[in-house]
């Protein structure tokens, strides 16, 4: 099981606030908005995304990958499961509260990869972690 946390992110914005807008996925069409607008940075290595209540679905080069809501923990965390992954991999946001006006958050992935997928994985995972989240800090909550 190899395991990749996100820098700590802070935001101008209450936990409830936004714990509030990412436990229905719907609400991230700002970040679909975000995407296009940092597309540069990304690259193309992901090329489209979709959004419903409980999922997230990303065309990550040519191969479509589906995270699901499994868990969500009232303000806290929102825990995701790879749905027809490569790997069996899970994703976590963790909201705190720092003040009454400002949260921090962090994006963690677990994947269950082998030694030598490890190798592989774990710079493009690292990346993919820190890129998460990075546009969640951007959205409006």
């Amino acid at each position: 099981m190899a395991q990749f946390e996100s820098n700590i992110k802070y935001v101008p914005y209450s936990q409830e606030q936004v714990y509030n807008k990412l436990e229905d996925l719907n609400n991230l069409a700002a970040l679909k908005e975000r995407f296009e607008q940092v597309r540069e940075k990304v690259g193309d290595k992901i090329q489209d995304m979709s959004f419903d209540r409980d999922s997230l679905t990303l065309t990550v080069q040519g191969m479509n990958v589906t995270l699901r809501i499994i868990e969500r923990e009232p303000c806290k965390c929102i825990k995701f499961e790879g749905d027809k992954s490569p790997i069996p991999v899970n994703l976590w946001i963790q909201v705190l509260p720092v003040t009454s006006e400002q949260a921090k958050l962090k994006v963690t992935i677990r994947a269950e990869v082998n030694m030598f997928m490890k190798a592989m994985v774990t710079k493009p995972l690292q990346e993919g972690v820190e890129k998460i989240a990075d546009m969640l800090a951007m959205i409006s909550y």
